[in-house]
């Protein structure tokens, strides 16, 4: 992993969802990774569900991500004066978006990149497996795009226009 250059600006990206316990978890820990230092990513949830579920551990680990103090956090977590500037504020599923969010300081960009929820997925423990792999994969697709954007270099409108497409994916 490389460091950035001194003149590499880093951003800070939240994702939200309502339980914080699943996607939004994924989503952070592949920002962390695939962003190398130039990106560093946060997660919260409206409604926390107070633990990371095992599921998301579970696949997490099976891609060789490091779990050590992930952590089921409030959206208010991020909306405190002393919490970090975020650049971009992502909504993971439907009713995250619906609900009305705090005030982020900054006026971060903002995009939906509904996923469906795997903890939603009922059956033998290998459907529910797969269902957190879907996620974690579609997860890893939108962010690698995002992440290949030509953030510095691109206008507002514009980038607008790409986040909100690839919510779209």
């Amino acid at each position: 992993m490389s460091e950035p250059s001194s003149t590499e600006r880093e951003y800070n990206v939240l994702f939200l969802c309502t339980g914080n316990s699943a996607r939004s978890i994924f989503a952070e820990c592949l920002v962390n990774r695939l962003g190398q230092g130039r990106f560093h990513g946060y997660s919260a949830g409206s409604q926390p569900a107070g633990a990371v579920n095992p599921l998301t551990i579970y696949e997490l680990e099976r891609n060789n991500y490091k779990t050590d103090g992930l952590r089921s956090k409030d959206w208010a977590e991020f909306a405190e004066p002393d919490a970090p500037q975020m650049d971009f504020v992502f909504t993971v599923c439907d009713n995250a978006a619906a609900e009305t969010c705090p005030v982020w300081p900054g006026q971060p960009m903002t995009a939906h990149w509904g996923v469906a929820d795997p903890a939603a997925v009922e059956g033998e423990e290998y459907e529910r497996k797969a269902a957190f792999h879907r996620a974690f994969q579609q997860l890893e697709n939108r962010i690698s795009i995002f992440l290949s954007l030509p953030i510095a270099s691109i206008d507002r409108l514009r980038l607008q226009k790409k986040l909100e497409e690839i919510g779209k994916m």
